[in-house]
């Protein structure tokens, strides 16, 4: 190693030394990125072009899940901790407070572009058609019973769910809780099937204290769920996945559930569309209320189950760890996130120019969060 590359690397470190009030081991010359199994695809090609075009080193880039990847860049300003988190859903409010907790006070966000979330069975089998409500009776921990009130999921098949399906025994690969694309499909399917339910409709848009006791004991709900909102006692109904083996969580792993799927044709799995589209020859996603997963239906928002795709930024490591001004350069540029742009070609769902734009500008200008974006 040269020793002005040296020179240069310790005054990095000494840098962020500063800014994070801790002693550093060693230093890096290389980005290090974590986060989303869903981004995880798209970050590691642009981390690949970046480093075969600059002669840089290539970025690392860990597959760890949105919530796996925020812990870890929120805990600390340092060449020990990441330049950069994927997520496949908005940073939460106790994330970012988590990171203006450690010291992580500066932080660019940047909307990347859209995903949709698939729900597919093996191409051996026909796919299947279904509803949020299908959904969300299927794989509820409770469910409404035949009196109104909250019961535990008796559903064995998806012919139990919806006479119009199959009569085969709901399994379901999906991920873990940590994971972006779990909290997306909670919040996309399940609450879109909850609300198919009037009482908990209801629940959901109530403010009022008295009615929102009212509509908790109709339904059975333990007044210690009690909150003065009612969204957010209809989330915790909403959102909670049943755990008696008919939802299995297959880890961060996307292409494992593709093999899995592959093993188990009766089976479906919940994944990102990117897989879908890379794996098309072996898997298909369900027709989610007559439309079909596909790259216009996510673009014009028509397929119900689609979402937006982030990236978030320590400001302090930009300018002292090398790569990251270029990295981000490269992710930002037409060629990578335009309409034609190579990331369209790996499955990802390009933002219109004007979005395109506008985080283009806050890249450029490092504009950081206020914490005004959650309200």
């Amino acid at each position: 190693m040269k020793k002005t590359h040296k020179l240069a690397i310790a005054g990095a470190a000494m840098a962020l030394t500063v800014a994070s009030g801790t002693a550093l081991a060693a230093a890096r010359d290389y980005v290090s990125i974590v986060g989303s199994s869903t981004v995880y695809p798209f970050a590691t090609v642009v981390a690949e072009r970046f480093g075969k075009s600059t002669g840089n080193p290539t970025p690392k880039v860990e597959s760890t899940g949105s919530g796996g990847g925020m812990k870890l860049f929120c805990s600390g300003v340092g060449t020990k901790h990441p330049d950069i988190t994927n997520a496949s859903r908005r940073m939460k409010v106790s994330e970012y407070q988590l990171c203006q907790k450690n010291g992580v006070t500066d932080v660019v966000e940047v909307l990347i572009g859209y995903d949709g979330i698939v729900v597919a069975n093996s191409k051996t089998k026909e796919p299947f058609q279904l509803t949020r409500k299908d959904l969300f009776l299927a794989l509820a921990s409770q469910v409404p019973g035949p009196d109104g009130k909250l019961i535990e999921n008796p559903y064995n098949t998806w012919k139990d769910v919806n006479p119009a399906l199959p009569n085969t025994k709901i399994e379901v690969l999906g991920p873990p809780p940590t994971s972006g694309t779990r909290d997306a499909f909670a919040e996309l399917a399940m609450e879109g099937g909850a609300k198919k339910f009037a009482d908990l409709k209801t629940l959901r848009g109530s403010k009022d204290a008295d009615e929102i006791k009212a509509l908790m004991e109709k339904l059975g709900i333990p007044a210690s769920v009690f909150n003065k909102k009612g969204k957010k006692v209809f989330k915790a109904v909403a959102h909670a996945i049943r755990e008696d083996g008919h939802y299995i969580e297959a880890g961060e792993n996307d292409n494992l559930i593709v093999q899995k799927l592959e093993a188990n044709p009766n089976a479906l799995g919940i994944f990102g569309f990117s897989f879908l589209d890379q794996n098309s020859d072996k898997v298909q996603g369900s027709i989610i209320e007559g439309v079909e997963p596909e790259f216009d239906t996510i673009a014009n928002k028509s397929y119900p189950i689609s979402r937006p795709l982030y990236f978030y930024v320590k400001k302090a490591h930009i300018g002292v760890v090398p790569g990251i001004d270029g990295y981000l350069s490269e992710f930002s540029s037409e060629k990578a996130w335009g309409e034609d742009g190579y990331l369209a070609e790996k499955g990802m769902i390009p933002m219109p120019e004007e979005l395109r734009a506008q985080y283009a500008d806050s890249i450029k200008n490092q504009k950081i969060m206020t914490g005004e974006e959650f309200k």
